[in-house]
Order: structure tokens, then sequence, then C-alpha cells
């Protein structure tokens, strides 16, 4: 009678045991994300939701998008272990890691990149007639309003951040700070000359523009290699981007422009393996994301690594090299180690 009560408790015991390690090893994890009316939020929702079904079963591994006030809380969120995932824009993310911009002297380090989501794709937009070599550097000695984006946005931020590495003084401008509809309607009025809309192509004010005004009237400005290179050396987040002929509404030469990655950011503390499992269910399972929003259509394996500030978390780096992506130094951890 003993010897089977014991046994009863021994099994009882087992399960508990099983149990709680099992509880244990669940990892609920948060992503940041941004405003609920942008692309940063249904992004996250999807990333999470993808993430919950393919891991969460075997395991063990959720994750959640939750709302925020973009790549600023993000960064303090990643600090502060409020979430162990984020979406950050590469240029807030480089300033913050190596301590520019605004995070000047008190530099934030508490993530690693896992991958390239979508661009932001530049569009400096001219009116012709302003526009005599047809590249970026037509801003300079402009004459005439010019719309930078809303003040305190990234989009004013990454405009700004351009002009200053091309030698080109914002200041010298004469600065409107209009969001993008607005910006295209001060054009097609007259009261501007110009406007900054990064985002990924076709964008809607610069659709707006080119079919109200024609393509002969509108001019969005090219980035010679040189300029791109100038660029790249202060910071190596930008690349070419080539906005096809026919994008726009009589188009007929293809856009030669630049563009710089949203990224996928994790806190260092998450473990190789999951950060392993979450990029392989990435890659594994892009039609997913694709279907869910567009902007992600511009992920794949190959661009996977392009743009990104900040070095790679060690499970990114271990799927990636699996799948034979050479990785370069500047994305590795400073002892070059996984």
């Amino acid at each position: 009678m003993y010897s089977k009560l014991l046994s009863i408790v021994i099994g009882v015991c087992l399960v508990f045991s099983l149990q709680t390690q099992k509880a244990e090893a669940a990892e609920s994890l948060i992503i940041a994300t941004a405003t609920t009316g942008g692309t940063y939020y249904p992004v996250g929702v999807a990333l999470g939701t993808l993430i919950s079904i393919k891991l969460a079963k075997e395991h063990g591994i959720t994750a959640t998008a939750i709302n925020s006030a973009g790549s600023g809380e993000n960064v303090q969120m990643l600090k502060n272990k409020e979430a162990q995932l984020a979406i950050l824009q590469s240029l807030f993310g480089l300033n913050a890691y190596q301590g520019k911009g605004p995070y000047k002297d008190r530099a934030v380090t508490d993530f690693r990149s896992v991958t390239m989501l979508w661009e932001n794709v530049e569009h400096f937009s001219l009116l012709a007639k302003h526009a005599q070599t047809g590249t970026i550097t037509d801003l300079k000695g402009l004459e005439g309003k010019f719309s930078i984006g809303k003040r305190g946005s990234g989009t004013e931020g990454s405009g700004r951040t351009i002009l200053k590495a091309l030698g080109i003084d914002p200041q010298s401008l004469n600065l409107e700070y209009l969001g993008y509809n607005p910006s295209a309607m001060a054009m097609m009025d007259g009261r501007i000359v110009g406007m900054n809309t990064p985002a990924g192509p076709p964008v809607a004010a610069v659709t707006q523009l080119f079919a109200q005004l024609g393509s002969k009237k509108v001019d969005v400005l090219d980035f010679t290699d040189q300029q791109l290179e100038t660029i790249k050396k202060e910071y190596p987040i930008w690349n070419r981007y080539v906005v096809e002929a026919g994008t726009y509404p009589g188009q007929k030469e293809d856009i030669k422009t630049i563009s710089q990655p949203n990224f996928l950011a994790v806190h260092p503390d998450v473990s190789e393996q999951t950060v392993y499992m979450i990029t392989k269910t990435i890659y594994q399972n892009l039609p997913f994301l694709h279907n869910i929003h567009k902007a992600t259509k511009a992920m794949s394996l190959d661009r996977a690594i392009n743009g990104l500030p900040v070095p790679l978390h060690p499970g990114a780096v271990k799927y990636y090299r699996e799948q034979g992506i050479d990785i370069p130094a500047s994305l590795l951890d400073e002892d070059g180690e996984e």
C-alpha cells in the first residue's frame, strides 16, 4: 500500500516538475513598434503572430507587438528591458549605438540587429525649373521654400543628416515643416518649390505630384555614386536604390536615389537559440509577412543585412552563415566572435 502511494506521489511530483520546467522555459517576448496608424505597428503584429504560430507549441516562444512613440522610446524600452524586440529606423539606431546626434555623449548599446525589414527610399522632389543638375546638389543655394518634413520627425532628421553629410547647410534653405500630402499640395499651389518625402515607393504624395503637374514639371533628384559614397563614409546605413521608370505617372527614366532600412532589433540578453529560431522562422515564412503587409515585400535573404547600423545578434549570425551569407566585420561584435 505504502509502495503504491509512494509511486503515485512520485508520479505527481514528476508531472508537476515537467510542467514547471516547461513554464520556466517559455519565453513571452514584447515587440515595441510605434503608433497604430503607421507601418511599424502592423509589421510588428505580423512578426509577433508569425513567431507565436511557429514557435509557441514546440518551443514555448511567443511574441506580442505593443504600440509606442517610435524609435526613440523603443531604444529606451530595450535598454530598460521593457521590450525584448523592437523596430527601429537605422539612422536612429546608429546614432543611439554610437552616441551621435540626440545621443551625443550618452550612447545606448543595449540592442543588436536581427534583420532589415523594409526601406525608407529618399525622395527629394523639386519643381523641374529649379533642378539644374537633377541631383541632390540642386538644393544648394535653392531659391524658394523647401519642405523638409514635420518638426521632430524622422523625415526631418534623415533629411538634415543627408544634406549636412554633403556639405549643404539645411539652415541655408528657406525651410517649411509640412507632412507629405500638405507638401505635395503646397508644391502644386506654388507655395513651395520642393519637398522631402522618404518612404517605400510609390509614395502617394509623389504620385499625386506627378499626376497633377505632369512629369515635365517635377523632378525627383538623383544621388551620384560619389555622393552616395560621401554619405556612407559617415553613415554606412544608406545604399543605392533605383526607382524604376513607370513607378510614377509619366516617369520615363529611372530615379537613382538611396535608401536606409528600418530594422528589427533585439536585446543582447535574449538567447542565441531563441534569436536563431526567430530569424529562421522569418525567412522560412516570408510569404506570410508579405500577405499581411506590403512593406515586408522589400525583405529577402540576400538583402537581410543591407544597411544594418549595429552588430548582429549571435543567433542571427548563426542563421545567416548557415545560409552562406558573408557577414562583414562591422556587423560582428567588437571581439569578432559570434
